[in-house]
């Protein structure tokens, strides 16, 4: 019996086009993201009860009370599945546009206004070296914003951020469309951003 489960995406595998393709899609949930709930669950096993009743979120926040010989498997599975679930959340067909609510409030006050912001993190997405994200997250102490960026499939939960906005940059999340070019992909991402969704992270986070 699975530990965690993969939640079907919220729109079908074409809805995204013309920004995503089908394709990219279908293999990035189906075979990628799936592999990483395989991982780790497969990393679980006869250690159920160190995660029992835990979302992954709350795994990731406390990873490092975890024993050395599974910690870094949840840190690359568990994270590779999470940052995934934050992916598919936060994008929409019927996305883009600019945020509202108390996010473009704080958005606004933090980084001085949208376009700022977008500016900011477009330029963490493009110039992030080689597989990785860029995040918008919510530091657990200050309760600021921040854009940070990180490696492989690191979280930011595991260093005391909430993240409520993140860009997945690594190659197999644009590569069959886009080929090399990152920046035309975060740029086009925008075209379907969750402003909503992220809004109702942020309040959450708060």
């Amino acid at each position: 019996m699975s530990i965690y489960n993969l939640k079907e995406l919220p729109y079908s595998y074409d809805s995204l086009e013309p920004i995503i393709d089908s394709s990219t899609v279908e293999i990035h949930y189906d075979k990628h993201h799936r592999t990483y709930l395989n991982n780790l669950n497969n990393a679980l096993v006869g250690n159920e009860f160190l995660v029992a009743g835990k979302t992954i979120d709350e795994v990731l926040t406390n990873v490092f009370e975890l024993p050395d010989e599974i910690r870094q498997k949840v840190i690359n599975f568990g994270g590779g599945f999470a940052n995934h679930n934050l992916y598919w959340q936060i994008l929409s067909p019927n996305g883009g546009g600019i945020p509202s609510g108390k996010i473009k409030k704080a958005i606004n006050e933090q980084f001085g206004d949208f376009s700022k912001f977008k500016e900011a993190f477009s330029s963490a997405g493009k110039t992030l070296f080689g597989s990785g994200w860029a995040w918008l997250v919510v530091d657990n102490d200050s309760k600021k914003l921040e854009i940070i960026k990180t490696a492989n499939q690191d979280s930011p939960l595991s260093i005391g951020k909430t993240p409520i906005l993140t860009l997945d940059v690594w190659e197999h999340a644009y590569y069959l469309k886009y080929q090399n070019r990152r920046v035309e992909y975060v740029n086009a991402i925008w075209n379907l951003i969750n402003w909503d969704e992220v809004n109702n992270l942020f309040e959450k986070a708060m």
